[in-house]
């Protein structure tokens, strides 16, 4: 089974990602849908119990808000994978001026995410990492690098 982790600033393609690659084989846990850590653990405890295949789709900067789920998926014998959105303020900035009501997040959220981001590495216990970005509108998908 797999634990796929997004990490990535907001605005980076995150949640259309998920709908494009995983939305028919994993279920996606995310705080924008769930609204509460409670309620995301509880879907998270059911994915492991029930061995469902799940993304985690939230900005996830920092290692330690990646260990809570690494630390589980691995306990439960998941496969760990990462994936790393590139996070560049002024692009992100500008995807978000394109949004409305709910899904428009005040441009200070956004800088402050990127203030606590930490590149993900493969010593907090992946099994692959993968960095993603958009060009010409389109997920391009690279193998892991370290120079992001």
């Amino acid at each position: 089974m797999e634990a796929i982790i997004f990490c990535g600033i907001q605005a980076t393609g995150k949640s259309s990602f998920y709908k494009e690659r995983f939305f028919q084989s994993h279920v996606r846990i995310s705080l924008d849908q769930l609204n509460t850590r409670n309620k995301e653990q509880r879907f998270l405890e059911t994915c492991l119990a029930t061995q469902q295949p799940f993304v985690i789709d939230n900005t996830n900067p920092s290692k330690a808000e990646r260990a809570k789920y690494i630390e589980a998926a691995k306990a439960n014998r998941f496969k760990v994978i990462g994936y790393y959105f590139r996070s560049q303020i002024a692009e992100a900035l500008v995807r978000n001026g394109h949004r409305s009501g709910k899904e428009k997040i005040p441009d200070v959220g956004i800088r402050n995410t990127f203030s606590r981001l930490e590149i993900p590495t493969f010593e907090e216990g992946f099994d692959e990492l993968h960095y993603v970005q958009i060009e010409n509108q389109l997920f391009t998908v690279k193998p892991w690098s370290y120079e992001v």
